[in-house]
């Protein structure tokens, strides 16, 4: 076994260059322990898009189209109560 006195260097040429790159970001990457407020990321459209892709995926896909729409009509409700911190099983028995 050989212990590396430099762990920036793996022998992986492509994750050596990853460690390198990420060292170079280093300032920007610890900004968020300085600003805790600010969001990691700013896509939370994709986000919500992703949860319904993945929906879709494990369903097989709709039928008909109505059945598409009552699947797009219930993702949103879900997404938005989950966004707005309301118990969407909650509101749509209520």
């Amino acid at each position: 076994m050989v212990l590396y006195q430099n762990r920036t260097k793996t022998g992986y040429e492509q994750l050596d260059e990853k460690i390198a790159k990420t060292k170079e970001k280093k300032e920007q990457l610890l900004k968020v322990l300085v600003f805790p407020e600010i969001p990691l990321h700013n896509n939370a459209v994709e986000l919500a898009a992703r949860a319904k892709v993945r929906k879709r995926d494990m369903s097989l896909q709709t039928i008909t189209e109505d059945g598409t729409k009552a699947n797009d009509t219930f993702m949103t409700i879900v997404q938005t109560a989950k966004k707005t911190g309301v118990s969407a099983y909650k509101y749509v028995i209520e």
